[in-house]
């Protein structure tokens, strides 16, 4: 039987750093909507939609929520389960989420015409962002990262950062605002698909393993009773059943939206970025190559 106890929870402590990003993270929405977007509506494009005005703000939420306390203290001193949620929570939900709520002419904005353009029109494409992806799960769950990284502040932020850095590469072709990098429906159930294969690995470890595989997570008190090998397995079951019925959910829609549309739709953009005034698609071409309605880019 679980039982929890007080002193179990770890003691509130501030996370600057975090509440200075979140509040950045509201900043920057601010002067995207207020001084960005009507200089973009004057040239011609798309205002901003209620549903990305709504991703963007459950985004934020998301990252708040993963990042600061309860979750970050818990997922640090105590549990590998939360641990496993909140990664989950960075690298499943925060990026498809952000890349929603962002429209096209922001991101050709941010990506510019010089080397970050160059770096995602190679990087973010299928195989090159999910070789890095699965190449980094892997290395975040080696027991040296994992035992390291909770006694190391930078190493944890940094490892959260890669991690959250190569996630937005495997989403971009899957729901991001830039039509030239979008694959094809097939592929983008190919991508999702292969999400939900590379973390069976660690999580067969976890379920499996009958002694302790994280050191760092053997210590008192245990919050609500749960044992070091309990928490381990049930951070595999996160990893596999929880995530994987997530990301089924997205292939379904992806797999049924296709079906409802064209099925001989391709993206003839995949592979270059154009700028606004070289052969962009018509909204029309958008909604077909990114699964949305025009009206939300």
């Amino acid at each position: 039987m679980l039982a929890a106890t007080g002193s179990s929870m770890p003691s509130w402590q501030p996370h600057i750093e975090v509440w200075l990003l979140v509040a950045a993270l509201v900043g920057i929405g601010w002067y995207v909507a207020r001084v960005i977007q009507p200089k973009a509506v004057a040239a011609g494009e798309q205002p901003l939609s209620r549903r990305q005005i709504g991703w963007y703000i459950f985004g934020v939420l998301v990252f708040w929520i993963a990042t600061d306390f309860p979750m970050h203290d818990v997922a640090e001193e105590r549990l590998y389960l939360v641990h496993m949620i909140q990664h989950a929570l960075l690298t499943l939900v925060l990026p498809p989420v952000m890349l929603l709520a962002t429209p096209t002419w922001l991101a050709r904005l941010i990506i510019g015409e010089g080397g970050f353009r160059r770096f995602l029109n190679y990087w973010a494409r299928p195989a090159p962002a999910l070789l890095i992806n699965a190449a980094l799960i892997g290395l975040s769950h080696a027991a040296w990262t994992v035992n390291t990284s909770i006694d190391n502040g930078w190493l944890h932020y940094g490892a959260h950062t890669l991690l959250l850095f190569s996630s937005f590469l495997v989403w971009l072709p899957v729901c991001g605002p830039v039509p030239e990098l979008i694959v094809t429906p097939p592929v983008k159930i190919l991508m999702v698909f292969m999400m939900s294969v590379i973390p069976t690995i660690p999580s067969a470890f976890l379920t499996t393993a009958e002694g302790i595989l994280y050191q760092g997570y053997n210590r008192e008190p245990r919050l609500w009773g749960l044992s070091v090998v309990h928490d381990q397995q049930l951070a595999g079951v996160v990893m596999k059943v929880i995530a994987g019925f997530y990301l089924w959910g997205i292939i379904a829609a992806i797999f049924f939206r296709w079906s409802m549309g064209n099925k001989s739709s391709r993206s003839k953009y995949r592979g270059k970025l154009v700028s606004s005034s070289d052969g962009v698609p018509s909204d029309d071409d958008l909604a077909q190559l990114t699964g949305t309605n025009s009206a939300d880019r």
